[in-house]
């Protein structure tokens, strides 16, 4: 990415739950990117932002190593092919690979879900499950309702596809905790809400993390290329290739607190009580949206004490 990178190698993991800012914080990171290495990313068609991070469930790259699709090989076989796949993904280029990932960090099958001997870092952006609900309904075609119940399924799985393997999601408290639990400074938490309102402290500091020294003007040339506004308008231009076809669009609102307008008292009870504990951390619970300063855990503070760092 920059010319410290050669003093480091490795995977740098932008993780998520599902609907919780992923792709806007990848959006961000190849627009600052490109502009620090002389490029032009206004330019740029929306599913550019591929070719500067992936995601590690491609059915071709576990066939790869399979010798067999993944769905033919089954779930027990993919997972133990994972460490591999990812080792593959860090080795394929000579400093840091940005990966996409909605894994848990646990293990799945009695092997990690997340390798992390090929792992640099993190980044785990985290957003208010109320708000998640109505997101993840929209994407994936459903009621939200149904939504809830899933993301408070614990040790959720996805279905495995001709296209992608199984992700190993967890409940939402489940996917938070396992990211969030300790201290670990190779992992920088970020919360959605703060990439709305103070996107300048947020994404400078995701920057300084990823050991990028952006200008004022280059950082908020980045920020302004990833703004929801945007990304919506390039989506309605080209499409985005990582749609589902479940849902009508990608980019949807990106709106803070439209739970307010939206859920149910009873849906919203059943949230807090598959979340509250989780909620609490992260000032989510009604009343508190903001949260306590004091109490939350802070960017690059909180993560289980796994990750190590590659060098080149």
């Amino acid at each position: 990415m920059t010319e410290q990178d050669n003093t480091q190698a490795g995977i740098i993991w932008l993780a998520s739950y599902p609907k919780s800012g992923n792709t806007w914080a990848r959006s961000f990171l190849f627009n600052l990117i490109s502009i620090l290495t002389g490029e032009d990313p206004s330019t740029r068609d929306i599913n550019a932002v591929n070719e500067r991070s992936i995601w590690d469930i491609s059915a071709r790259r576990y066939e790869e190593i399979l010798g067999k699709p993944p769905k033919e090989a089954g779930r027990e076989a993919v997972a133990a092919a994972r460490p591999k796949v990812q080792e593959a993904i860090a080795d394929e280029l000579p400093g840091i690979s940005l990966v996409k990932t909605h894994n848990a960090l646990v293990m799945d099958r009695g092997y990690p879900a997340i390798n992390t001997k090929v792992t640099s870092g993190a980044v785990y952006i985290i957003r208010n499950p109320l708000d998640v609900a109505i997101s993840f309904s929209h994407h994936l075609g459903t009621t939200v309702d149904k939504a809830i119940a899933r993301m408070g399924k614990k040790g959720l799985e996805t279905p495995m596809t001709d296209e992608s393997v199984h992700e190993i999601y967890g409940s939402w408290s489940e996917n938070v905790l396992s990211w969030t639990r300790k201290p670990n400074p190779a992992i920088f938490v970020m919360r959605y809400e703060d990439m709305k309102s103070a996107p300048e402290k947020t994404f400078g500091a995701l920057a300084r993390h990823l050991l990028m020294s952006p200008t004022r003007d280059q950082l908020a040339r980045a920020i302004e290329l990833s703004s929801f506004e945007r990304l919506q308008q390039k989506e309605e231009e080209t499409g985005f290739k990582m749609k589902p076809k479940e849902a009508e669009k990608f980019f949807r609102k990106g709106q803070v607190d439209e739970w307010k307008e939206v859920l149910t008292t009873r849906q919203v009870q059943r949230i807090i009580s598959d979340h509250g504990q989780q909620m609490v951390r992260f000032g989510y619970l009604p009343g508190n949206a903001q949260g306590d300063a004091n109490n939350r855990p802070k960017p690059a503070a909180w993560a289980t004490p796994m990750m190590t760092r590659r060098t080149s």
